[in-house]
């Protein structure tokens, strides 16, 4: 009920150590794949290669069962499937969970390096971004002092009315232009982001930081965590949820 044509094929090739090769085709020619269950080749003739050897294969025309027999014939395989998946099943868990936290150490291990060099090229550009800012802070308020100290002291309102004009009218000229070039409004959040990301893809180059590599090992990472996690639940493992605590 549960066997393959692969491991049929396998057992055939264990049974006679003369037999190199072994393989299943249906009436048409076209190969049986490995994954096939028994119970399905048998609804029909098909081919059995042995070495060179053709076989034609006839199986015995199955009586139609009772609807009430076939339902007794679906619960026995379910149960029958059920039965080899549970006694399997602990087995595959633990070697999943090896192979799990092999690939995690490894993974992390790569990551280590790529970590320290992103924790230099981060600090470095979030400094320079904050220098920006406070430099920005600088020219807005020397040109609101010089504007100041041109109106009371230099000239009049009357002169320095059209000097403000062009300047707002400057800026706002300069904010479109920003929406032009990076098709997004002038926030000053956003701005800082994507300044700080500039600088820290400008570093990256210099110190030959690989983002993309970096970016992949972060993903596998999270993949076989989740993956582990999710292997570890109770409800995978069979068992109560303070076991599961124990054995982590």
């Amino acid at each position: 009920m549960v066997t393959t044509v692969g491991t049929f094929l396998q057992d055939v090739q264990r049974e006679d150590k003369g037999i190199e090769r072994a393989e299943v085709f249906a009436t048409d020619g076209s190969k049986v794949s490995d994954a096939t269950l028994m119970e399905v080749l048998l609804m029909n003739d098909f081919k059995l290669v042995i070495n060179n050897t053709v076989y034609s294969v006839s199986p015995p025309v199955k009586d139609k069962l009772s609807s009430e027999h076939a339902t007794e014939m679906e619960d026995v395989k379910s149960l029958v499937h059920r039965l080899f998946v549970a006694l399997h099943l602990e087995d595959h868990q633990v070697r999943k969970e090896k192979e799990l936290l092999q690939k995690l150490d490894h993974l992390k291990e790569e990551l280590l390096p790529l970590e320290q060099m992103k924790a230099r090229i981060t600090d470095s550009a979030d400094a320079k971004t904050s220098r920006l800012l406070w430099v920005g802070l600088a020219l807005m308020s020397t040109q609101g002092g010089a504007l100041a100290w041109l109106t009371w002291w230099v000239y009049s309102w009357d002169i320095m009315e059209p000097v403000t004009y062009f300047i707002t009218y400057g800026s706002a000229m300069a904010f479109y232009a920003y929406f032009v070039l990076t098709k997004q409004d002038y926030i000053y959040p956003d701005a800082k982001d994507r300044q700080f990301l500039h600088y820290f893809y400008r570093k990256s180059k210099t110190q030959h930081f690989n983002v993309e590599r970096y970016n992949k090992l972060k993903e596998d990472l999270a993949e076989a965590e989740e993956s582990l996690r999710r292997l570890r639940q109770p409800l995978h493992l069979r068992l109560p949820i303070q076991e599961i605590n124990d054995k982590d």
